[in-house]
């Protein structure tokens, strides 16, 4: 892990707080914690199988975290598994026995994504319901799980995903537009195979919603073709994507075209989803971990959600007040949040929620002693970048001045990670396996 600010004694701190939110949410982990088996019963949490009962035992999934829980899952089920498919991202890969590994594009999907997800669906349509399909999610699950609906191509698809991406959607908007552009997303899966089905989660997702997180393939979606279309008018981008896009969406509202499905409870028999972990698992590891190192913790009851940058200032203003008043917290203290903001990108600057988020609180440290703001990715990355977040103190502001560099202009045109290449401050772990949303910092000695 790399953490580029001179100040050795945050530097170490920060350092452990970042791996234990890691640690908390690692896939082993947590698939130890909440699935075993004795003998022939496998244990999910309060659910119990049988594997004796069924022909064969398959595993398909997707997502950052899918190649580590592919991995322990075959330690635990052994010879009650047959074979199975996940597709990862790019960098995320592992070594399996049983279970192919599959690297693809994120968060553009490609050509690798889009066989994938076909070998998904043919694996899942030839099962019977003798047999029992174990589904592995987490985070970046909807852009590796790509499978046009007819009439579309993966450019529309990339082309309409890149400008979700920048007008600023959260993650429920984007996802209700993909699912009614797939073959696969919004229980599709499920309504692909007689099999039960047994999904396990490790969630990206604030709230937790099932039918949200990696575009809900096993869950009955609540949303429509209508409420696609409204979100692309909403953020004025609906002629923006491509014209065969809109007659999809159109013809669906029309009804020629199938809704996704709109089926059985997730809880019923036949259908069971489990969540393993998720950002509060994080924070919880964090709080932990600052108790360890003689600071009090104080996580955020409220997640980040909206405007990076706005966020960023509003968290300054929180570590301000606890070295000033001590409030909420005296130090020493660690202030945790975690959350998803999201970037209206309008410039061509280069950057990420997190280290957009953490630059706009530079300025309300400024001049602050023993104090820094770090926001950081769990997955390993931060936007299109090859770092996962930043860091900043009260001598950010100072560093930038003496190189010239106006905060306010980087702010402007989503240029985050420009700013942090030049005086320093990017947060650098490299693929950590897991993708529990974002997670932020307020360290106060």
């Amino acid at each position: 892990m790399i953490i580029e600010t001179s100040n050795v004694r945050m530097n170490r701190r920060l350092k452990a707080l970042i791996q234990s939110s890691l640690t908390a949410a690692a896939p082993a982990e947590v698939m130890k914690q909440s699935i075993t088996r004795k003998n022939h019963l496998l244990f999910v949490h309060n659910i119990q199988y049988d594997l004796s009962l069924y022909q064969q035992i398959v595993c398909v999934g997707a997502g950052k975290a899918s190649g580590h829980m592919a991995q322990s899952l075959e330690q635990i089920l052994g010879k009650y598994l047959e074979d199975g498919i996940v597709v990862v991202k790019d960098g995320y890969g592992t070594h399996t026995k049983k279970i192919q590994i599959i690297e693809a594009s994120h968060p553009l999907p490609d050509a690798r994504g889009v066989r994938a997800a076909k070998q998904i669906l043919k694996i899942s349509q030839s099962l019977t319901k003798q047999d029992l399909l174990i589904v592995l999610l987490s985070g970046g699950a909807s852009s590796l799980l790509c499978a046009p609906a007819p009439g579309q191509t993966l450019a529309d698809k990339q082309r309409t995903t890149n400008i979700l991406l920048r007008c600023g959607a959260n993650i429920h908007e984007l996802n209700t537009v993909r699912k009614h552009l797939s073959v696969i997303k919004g229980g599709q899966l499920a309504q692909a195979t007689s099999a039960k089905i047994l999904t396990v989660i490790i969630s990206d997702v604030l709230g937790d919603d099932l039918a949200t997180i990696g575009s809900g393939p096993t869950i009955p979606d609540p949303t429509t073709f209508q409420d696609a279309q409204t979100i692309l008018e909403q953020y004025q981008i609906w002629s923006n994507v491509p014209e065969l896009i809109r007659e999809h969406l159109e013809n669906g509202i029309k009804g020629h075209i199938p809704e996704t499905w709109k089926g059985r409870s997730p809880h019923s028999s036949q259908y069971q989803s489990v969540i393993l972990a998720n950002n509060q698992t994080a924070m919880n590891g964090i709080a932990k971990e600052a108790e360890r190192l003689g600071l009090r913790p104080y996580i955020l009851n409220t997640p980040l959600q909206g405007e990076a940058k706005d966020l960023g200032t509003i968290l300054g203003a929180m570590a301000k007040d606890i070295r000033k008043f001590g409030n909420p917290v005296r130090p020493p203290a660690c202030l945790i949040a975690g959350g998803e903001p999201t970037v209206t990108v309008t410039g061509k600057g280069k950057g990420g929620r997190a280290q957009e988020c953490v630059l706009a609180a530079a300025q309300e440290l400024a001049g602050l002693t023993n104090v820094i703001v770090a926001g950081f990715g769990t997955d390993g990355t931060d936007g299109p970048t090859d770092v996962n977040g930043a860091i900043v103190d009260g001598k950010t502001v100072e560093r930038a001045k003496k190189k010239r560099l106006s905060i306010e202009n980087f702010l402007e045109r989503h240029d985050s990670y420009t700013f942090f290449n030049k005086i320093g401050g990017h947060i650098i772990t490299g693929p950590t396996q897991t993708n529990v949303n974002d997670i932020y910092l307020a360290v106060v000695l």
